[in-house]
């Protein structure tokens, strides 16, 4: 008899960078199948999953592109560059039988449905791949802010996020072959030691509810459903 998921209802959360695939920007095809099915492997498991993607492939405000740009209009153009995010994600997941819903937390409902926390519980419940898109809907909060605001909202067991490496580490271990890798951290060390895993506002987020944040490598095959499954290679703040 097969074992359930340790974790019953998560929110991934993946940077937009996470689509690139080798590309220097934009969404690379292959990449954005490959982690769609990877996906499709926990909602096979029965597991109710939301997803919250970045923009940092398409528009990152705080970039050089946007030097010249209004702080508030750059921060709305990355919101609206996670709808593009979405939207992909959604037909990637279609295409593999997967019934997906966008919600924005921008209205535009020509593309997606409005965020409705009534309605994306309800569209879970159905067996639905919920994707939120826009953020939280507000300047000065990163989407990192908006997995954590959702997640708690939707009630999940758990924050995933999938990043370019297998963990949380002292110092970007690209650079610093003596960087210590984590397997455990409390909410707190996260902040006293200014680890970069997600901003302070989603971190304070996940504190306040309780909320456990699982932080894996994105681009390693089968280590969604291993984390979970509480397997694998992962760092878990609590």
């Amino acid at each position: 008899m097969a074992t359930s998921p340790k974790y019953q209802r998560v929110l991934l959360k993946l940077s937009g960078e996470a689509l690139m695939g080798d590309k220097a920007f934009g969404l690379d095809p292959a990449t954005v199948e490959r982690i769609a099915g990877e996906v499709k492997a926990v909602y096979d498991a029965g597991v109710q999953i939301a997803l919250v993607i970045g923009a940092g492939n398409i528009f990152r405000g705080v970039s050089a592109a946007a030097s010249n740009i209004e702080r508030t209009s750059a921060d709305y153009m990355g919101m609206l560059a996670t709808v593009m995010n979405a939207l992909a994600m959604q037909s990637a997941l279609e295409a593999i039988g997967i019934d997906t819903r966008v919600q924005s937390a921008i209205p535009m409902n020509t593309v997606c449905e409005p965020f409705i926390r009534r309605r994306a519980l309800r569209h879970m419940e159905q067996g639905r791949v919920v994707i939120f898109a826009g953020g939280t809907g507000n300047p000065f909060f990163t989407t990192d802010t908006a997995a954590a605001l959702r997640a708690s909202e939707m009630d999940c067991d758990a924050l995933l996020k999938g990043t370019q490496v297998d963990g949380v580490y002292s110092a970007d271990p690209k650079t610093n072959p003596d960087a210590e890798r984590y397997k455990t951290l409390a909410y707190q060390d996260v902040l006293a030691r200014d680890l970069r895993v997600m901003d302070t506002a989603a971190i304070a987020l996940a504190r306040d509810n309780q909320l456990p944040i699982l932080v894996f490598s994105v681009h390693t095959p089968g280590a969604f459903a291993d984390v979970v499954n509480g397997k694998g290679v992962f760092t878990i703040v609590e």
